[in-house]
């Protein structure tokens, strides 16, 4: 009997222990551990969701889409419901493109959310559904596309897979193009599907804005389009075309070679998307002399019919240096010495200017400064002050030597000619505007500014209207139209510091039509071979431009000679 008792006691002493446990535990679920609990419950029940903004579009002066966003679907999975991981990943691979390895290494991470692949082909979409595992879906997520392909690369740039501005337009407006997203709360059933109703609180995402530029797709074809014909035909390293309204300082077209395709930049190296036109220095060579030339001219230092004893080709200046003609000129008029680009006739004529008034021409032509164009990367270029220069600087600055400029910086100096005596801000964006579009603002620029006289201007403009006609830009005379221009071929620097003999810079800087320019087009081509010169490789890029845009600009009659 008393066994018996003993054993209810230790029974009831047992349960007694296993209550006072479980109590024990309710007040620890229900009281210290209940915010944790009551969160854990709340996040599997409530869902957040960010809404995302779609990408605003990049389009063209007469709207044309240039860049755009698009659904792209991506593969996700809940990787701790995963099973046959191995086999899973093996068939997500055959479907995406993404090895099964780097899949399976995914699938392995103990989260509820992983990606598996962004932005497939729209077709994995009915194949995904084949499989039929409710722990692998599809987003649809915004992907960046750029329907012209190659066209304009350099200006446009591109994004990263989260649609992040990484170069170019897309990098210097990203703040405008991105937009702002929204965001969604929500509860969710016990399979997760959203329940969306009166209890769902949302702010829907603000959509980028457009960013409209001065580019013109037409114009900026005929560029590309020539430029890779020309670096084809002269077996170029590379080089640039630029047009642009000398009036505005708007560039129509701004092309690059070798270029990339924004689509896929990851698969074109750093080289290829470097945007030369404003990256990249040389010196200037001959087209430098119509700074010379307007320099000596606005201070009336000489007139047109002065004669200038240019040697018998071989001119020795200070410093143990020689200057050479490409041809033995003898006595030239100052008019022929800029129109058949006499070196030594040009160094010999700029002794009449101090080293400190032709710096100040150099600087208000825009040479040594950025021209503030609204694309990330520009360089300044490279110019000395008078303080540094030797005894030999004052004779082959003059003449592209010693200064380091970019093609746009070429561009701003021809168009200070072509305008009228201005130097104008040149600029690619427009304005930007709303989805609907409402104007958001416009770009603000400087005031042109004024660096020659009218009357100067157009003695210069005579003087290279003549080197198209009759001087060493005969190969940019277009027919039924008066261009005019100025060749350039500048020896490019070895790292000894000597100049090279083999390594050329063969540029032509010109304006059509004249006497009211509407196009100023820069044509630099990077180590031609086995033909260098200026008037030979780039005069005839310059025509084949002009001469593809005569109709499509709609040139009057009145302005064809």
């Amino acid at each position: 009997m008393r066994q018996t008792n003993d054993r209810l006691i230790v029974g009831l002493l047992g349960g007694l222990a296993l209550l006072g446990a479980l109590w024990l535990r309710c007040v620890w679920l229900q009281v210290v551990a209940a915010h944790r609990y009551t969160a854990l419950a709340l996040s599997q029940h409530q869902s957040a969701q960010t809404l995302p903004a779609q990408r605003g579009p990049i389009v063209d002066r007469a709207g044309r889409v240039l860049a755009m966003s698009v659904l792209a679907p991506s593969i996700f999975a809940n990787a701790r419901a995963v099973t046959a991981k191995r086999q899973v990943a093996a068939q997500l691979a055959s479907l995406s493109g993404v090895s099964a390895a780097v899949i399976r290494n995914r699938l392995t991470q103990d989260r509820g959310f992983v990606w598996v692949a962004r932005q497939v082909n729209p077709e994995v979409m009915t194949k995904l559904a084949a499989l039929g595992d409710r722990h692998i879906g599809i987003v649809e997520e915004g992907k960046r596309s750029y329907p012209h392909g190659r066209l304009a690369s350099h200006l446009l740039g591109c994004v990263d897979i989260d649609q992040r501005g990484l170069e170019g337009l897309e990098l210097m407006f990203n703040g405008a193009l991105r937009g702002q997203a929204g965001w969604r709360s929500t509860w969710r059933d016990a399979k997760g599907q959203l329940l969306i109703g009166p209890w769902t609180a949302q702010t829907k995402p603000v959509h980028g804005d457009t960013v409209v530029v001065t580019i013109d797709t037409v114009i900026q074809q005929a560029a590309e389009e020539t430029l890779a014909w020309g670096i084809k035909r002269y077996h170029a390293k590379g080089g640039s075309i630029i047009i642009m309204e000398p009036s505005t300082g708007a560039i129509l077209a701004l092309a690059n070679d070798p270029s990339y395709d924004p689509n896929a930049p990851g698969e074109s190296p750093a080289e290829r998307r470097r945007n030369r036109a404003i990256t990249d220095l040389f010196e200037p060579g001959s087209t430098f002399k119509i700074v010379t030339a307007s320099a000596l001219l606005e201070e009336k230092r000489i007139v047109l019919e002065e004669p200038i004893f240019c040697e018998d080709g071989a001119y020795r200046i200070p410093g143990r240096h020689t200057l050479h003609d490409h041809h033995p000129n003898g006595t030239l008029s100052f008019h022929d010495v800029i129109k058949l680009s006499s070196n030594i006739g040009t160094a010999k004529a700029a002794q009449r200017l101090t080293p400190d008034e032709l710096y100040h021409y150099i600087r208000a032509f825009g040479f040594g400064r950025k021209t503030g164009i609204d694309v990330p990367g520009e360089v300044s270029g490279l110019l000395n002050p008078p303080t540094r220069w030797s005894k030999t600087s004052p004779f082959i600055i003059p003449i592209g030597q010693e200064v380091a400029v970019t093609p746009l910086q070429l561009a701003v100096m021809t168009a200070v000619i072509a305008n009228g005596g201005m130097r104008v801000h040149p600029h690619v964006v427009d304005r930007i505007q709303t989805p609907e579009g409402r104007l958001v603002r416009s770009l603000e620029r400087d005031a042109p500014v004024r660096v020659l006289s009218p009357e100067t201007a157009a003695i210069v403009q005579d003087i290279l209207t003549s080197v198209v006609e009759s001087g060493t830009g005969q190969l940019a005379k277009v027919q039924g139209l008066i261009a005019a221009g100025k060749t350039g071929t500048a020896q490019k620097l070895e790292p000894t510091g000597r100049y090279s003999h083999s390594r050329f810079v063969a540029s032509f800087v010109g304006f059509a039509p004249v006497p009211d320019p509407r196009l100023v087009i820069v044509v630099c081509i990077d180590e031609p071979r086995p033909i260098y010169f200026g008037g030979v490789v780039a005069a005839p890029m310059f025509k084949r431009v002009v001469e593809q845009l005569i109709s499509y600009m709609g040139l009057d009659r009145d302005d064809v000679a």
